[in-house]
């Protein structure tokens, strides 16, 4: 059995990648990234993803994402094959991924609240604003809405990305060193929160992590080296 293939799947996962790969260009030339990745994530599913700087992981998520296309291979997300998507398509599917970054990336001119609803907001939604109070209110930040994320703590920005990528209700979260970026205590807490809203919510979740502590908080994980998903390194529980 494949070593990235959830072992209880019977039906189609959530995310199905085959043979996939992506060259990039640089100055010294072709660099290949991804070289025949497989991946499969069931729905509802915790994934941790390790593996050395360079192997692929972030590559693979941003692939994921719809942000970068491959040069081959298949990316199926709930049924849909995204390789052939084109702009508008990519957009859509980008709305149903959240994304958790290292970096937060937050728009430095725009309140807490108004980074949460910029999702909804060019999803449609008429109720955008409310539905990020909704979303700040979870995560424990309703008294923080109008905030700037230059007034924001470390690990408050991250609680703000946490909340701008669960409030448009995606299946699948991809979370690209959560907590990086803060110390240990406070990434403790941003890491509880992360778990206790993917469970309340049912959503699948790609965790790329180099703690194995982490990444053993995942129902499985699997070991990224040389752009392909080369292990299973063992099991947690999600």
């Amino acid at each position: 059995m494949d070593a990235a293939s959830s072992p209880s799947s019977r039906v189609e996962p959530l995310v199905r990648v085959r043979s996939l790969h992506l060259t990039l260009t640089s100055a010294a030339g072709p660099v290949a990234i991804l070289r025949g990745a497989d991946l499969d994530i069931a729905a509802g599913e915790a994934v941790g993803l390790v593996g050395p700087s360079g192997s692929g992981k972030t590559s693979l998520l941003m692939v994921l994402a719809g942000l970068e296309r491959p040069t081959a291979g298949s990316v199926r997300i709930d049924g849909a094959e995204i390789t052939g998507f084109n702009e508008d398509q990519l957009a859509r599917l980008r709305r149903g991924v959240g994304i958790v970054y290292q970096a937060f990336h937050l728009i430095a001119g725009m309140t807490a609240l108004e980074n949460v609803a910029v999702p909804l907001e060019l999803a449609g939604r008429r109720d955008a604003k409310d539905q990020a109070r909704a979303a700040l209110d979870a995560v424990g930040l309703g008294h923080r809405l109008r905030h700037l994320p230059g007034q924001l703590s470390g690990g408050e920005q991250q609680r703000v990305a946490i909340a701008r990528a669960f409030a448009p209700l995606p299946r699948l979260l991809l979370a690209d060193e959560p907590t990086g970026n803060l110390d240990q205590e406070t990434g403790s807490a941003v890491i509880e929160l992360l778990f206790r809203l993917r469970a309340e919510y049912g959503t699948a979740l790609l965790l790329v992590t180099h703690d194995p502590a982490l990444a053993g908080r995942c129902g499985r994980i699997l070991r990224m080296a040389d752009g392909r998903i080369a292990e299973l390194a063992g099991a947690g529980a999600s």
